[in-house]
Formats: C-alpha cells, sequence, structure tokens
C-alpha cells in the first residue's frame, strides 16, 4: 500500500462534519453577549445530566478541577488517605494531593488495566476516606465490587469517566454507584471542546452545590462570597458541547466498530489486544495493545517513520514519575507489578470516530510488516 499519514485524532474532520451546527453554537453565544454562567452553560449542564440519567451536572474549567473540587465538596482533605490507580493521566493523583490527601495506588488487573478490586480492601486503613476507579481508556472498572467494597466500609467513591463518557457496566452505568462522576472535555477526549472543559455530574444535592459555589469564588449568589476558586466552564465552549453530546453516542458505536476490526485484523500476532469485560460497553477513547516492554520504543518509532502517530499513554506510571512523591503524602513504593508492566508495554494506535478504512488497514499492515521482519 502506498505511504500515507495517519493522524491519532482528527479533530478538524469531526469540526468539518459539524461545522454549520458548531459554528452557529458559537455565533449564538456570542451574539447573546452572555459568555460566563449564561443561559448556554445551564442548558449544557441539564442536557449532562439527563445524559448521564443523574441530578445534577456542574460545568467546570477541566477534568482535574472536577476531581479535587468534588473532593472538596464531600470533606475530603488532610489526615485522608484515598485509593486509586497509578496508570493513569497524572491529574487523578495530582488531585488528591491538592485537595491535601494522600492517594494510596493498588495494582491494576492484568486483563482489564482498571483497579484491581482484589486488592482494595488490603490497602484500607482507619485514614481511607474515598476510592477513585479510573474508568481506562474508556472501559468502566468493576463499579459493582467497588461499591460493595465502600459500603462495608463506610467509604466515599468518586468515578475519574474522564476517558468514558457513554460507557456502561453489565448492570450498572457510570454514575449509578458512586457518589460523584468527573468528566473531562479537553479536545482529545471522546466528548471533547475546543479547549479545556470539566464536568462533576451527582445525584448528591450537597455535592452539586458546594461544588456550584467552589468554581465561582464561594459564591453562592452575586455579591457573596466565601473562600472558593475560579473554574468555570465558559458558555462558548458549553455551546460546542452541547452540539456535540447529541452524537456521542454513535461516535462511541463507531469506536468500537472500529476496535473489533483492529482485534479482527490483529488476532493471531505476538500483541495483547484490548480486552472487553463481558457485557460491558467499553467505548474505546484509546484504543492500546501492549508488547514487549524490549520492543515499545521500536514499534512506535516503526509506526512513526511510516507515516502513523501511535503514542503512549502512560508510559511512566505515577509513583515512577521522577520526584515522586514531591512532598506530597504519598507511599514512597508501592508495589505495583501488573501496573508497571502495562506503563512499559502500551501502544496507543489512532481511533476516532472519523477514522477511515484505508488508514486503519494502513496502520495494522505496518504492525504486521514490523512483526514479520522482527519474528
Amino acid at each position: 500500500m502506498t505511504s500515507m499519514h495517519v493522524s491519532f485524532y482528527e479533530h478538524v474532520r469531526q469540526y468539518h462534519n459539524l461545522k454549520k451546527d458548531i459554528d452557529k453554537a458559537i455565533s449564538d453565544v456570542l451574539e447573546s453577549g452572555q459568555y460566563v454562567l449564561g443561559p448556554t452553560l445551564e442548558r449544557f449542564e441539564d442536557e449532562l445530566a439527563e445524559y448521564f440519567g443523574m441530578k445534577k451536572a456542574v460545568g467546570l474549567n477541566s477534568g482535574t478541577d472536577a476531581l479535587w473540587l468534588a473532593f472538596k465538596a464531600l470533606g475530603i482533605g488532610p489526615g485522608d488517605e484515598v485509593i486509586t490507580v497509578a496508570n493513569t493521566f497524572f491529574a487523578t493523583a495530582e488531585a488528591i494531593w491538592i485537595a491535601g490527601a494522600k492517594a494510596v495506588f493498588v495494582d491494576t488487573d492484568p486483563q482489564t488495566n482498571n483497579i484491581d478490586v482484589t486488592k482494595i480492601e488490603a490497602a484500607i486503613t482507619p485514614q481511607t476516606k474515598a476510592i477513585v476507579p479510573v474508568h481506562l481508556y474508556g472501559q468502566p472498572a468493576n463499579m459493582t465490587a467497588i461499591a460493595e467494597i465502600a459500603r462495608r466500609h463506610n467509604l466515599l467513591v468518586v468515578e475519574d469517566c474522564a476517558q468514558a463518557i457513554g460507557a456502561a457496566g453489565d448492570t450498572f452505568r457510570i454514575g449509578e454507584l458512586s457518589d460523584a462522576v468527573c468528566a473531562s472535555f479537553i479536545i482529545q477526549k471522546n466528548l471533547g471542546t475546543f479547549g479545556d472543559g470539566g464536568a462533576v455530574v451527582t445525584d448528591r444535592d450537597d455535592v452539586a452545590e458546594q461544588v456550584r459555589q467552589l468554581r465561582n469564588h464561594g459564591s453562592p449568589g452575586r455579591s457573596v462570597h466565601s473562600m472558593g476558586y475560579n473554574s468555570r466552564l465558559d458558555d462558548l465552549h458549553a455551546g460546542i458541547l452541547s452540539v456535540k453530546l447529541k452524537h456521542i453516542d454513535a461516535w462511541n458505536d463507531q469506536r468500537r466498530a472500529l476496535a473489533a476490526q483492529y482485534d479482527e485484523k490483529l488476532k493471531g500476532t505476538i500483541l495483547k489486544l484490548p480486552y472487553e469485560t463481558p457485557g460491558y460497553r467499553h467505548v474505546y477513547h484509546l484504543y492500546v495493545i501492549e508488547t514487549e516492554p524490549e520492543n515499545r520504543d521500536a514499534v512506535i518509532a516503526f509506526l512513526n517513520d511510516a507515516g502513523i502517530d501511535a503514542k503512549c499513554h502512560y508510559p511512566i506510571a505515577i509513583h515512577k514519575q521522577e520526584g515522586y512523591p514531591w512532598g506530597q503524602p504519598a507511599d514512597p513504593a508501592p508495589h505495583l507489578p501488573c501496573t508497571e508492566a502495562n506503563a512499559a508495554g502500551c501502544i496507543s494506535l489512532p481511533m476516532y470516530p472519523e477514522l477511515t478504512q484505508d488508514e486503519l488497514q494502513y496502520t495494522v499492515d505496518k504492525i504486521l510488516e514490523w512483526e514479520q521482519a522482527n519474528a
């Protein structure tokens, strides 16, 4: 096949497909003169809460702020421990530290790369306040087991749903078994705006109200303030997201269809392919394969040289980042062999709804070419 360029994301294609609606949404906000905490944001918050099947959504300026403001609203702070994973974007743990709490990392399940629910209870201490499962790559963690552990130990649960909007478990939906769900709308996500954004979605009125005040300098109303922050999703981004939210299920269906093609075409290779828990709806924010650690960089270099923008998510686990734990409260050397194996061998292939059949086939052909040359 003739050489081609395959982008990792193709945001411009998506924009062109929705250009008329997105341009109108932006124009409507600009013409309204209400750009911050206006009616477009309120409408999107209502739409997002309805999509999740939950009572309240609060738009914020990032997924990071969604996490730590949810923690603050739930009373998580200094002296508390929060159980989570280390094979995620840095912000998951960073938000715990910003809140003043201690991040306690447990290992991951080697099949799903999500938190290993069989290891959670061993990490619980009298200081444990919450569990933060990450729905990695677009597949939900085992929320049924996590919720049962939380119930037994009287713990809070906050879901990091930055990569999994539209995903679902076999008998549960995202948010059904937790105190709050935190979303990210940065452009790379399966529901992304043209910049930064985030939200907390919850069935708890007290959490929603606290986050709503915290995002706006602690204000319950104009000119009334207590301690808070500046973390507002502006109406321009809310308008864009409102347009895109209408398409998220169809886009996720297309991601799943593309993932199934990758699965079929790469079956029988030496690669470890993504595992989808039976009955779950994995939305493949990322399509991540794994190879032997000694081969990972060579495979990526080969694909990049061929014009394929393959990447790594996340090649350095949080507890292996230089300087960890940076003076913050944390376990100095957690034992996380599955987490570290995932970090050492992971390769993210191009995955977005607008990926063409030719681009997918070219990517597969180059992977097979590398494997044949290095057999």
